[in-house]
């Protein structure tokens, strides 16, 4: 079991709690059972995410695996230029 931290404005999406327990073992069946156990989460994912993976930043490759004693957050995307 994961424990994932949910960053800022996204905790909004998951009835405001900070940090939520998942099974997963890759960032992409992360956000599946984020998105199936909260379906407002699912905008979000359209809008744009990072997923952090003890402190390396993943933004598109959804199908690195995470180990299991893993510190897991999921943040908004930062736009930038």
């Amino acid at each position: 079991m994961l424990r994932v931290n949910i960053g800022g404005s996204l905790r909004t999406a998951v009835e405001g709690a900070d940090a939520i327990d998942l099974e997963a073992e890759t960032i992409d069946e992360l956000l599946r059972s984020l998105s199936l156990r909260y379906p407002r989460f699912e905008p979000l994912l359209k809008s744009g995410i990072a997923v952090a993976i003890n402190g390396e930043i993943y933004r598109d490759n959804w199908y690195v695996k995470i180990p299991l004693d893993a510190e897991v957050f999921i943040l908004p995307r930062i736009q930038g230029g």
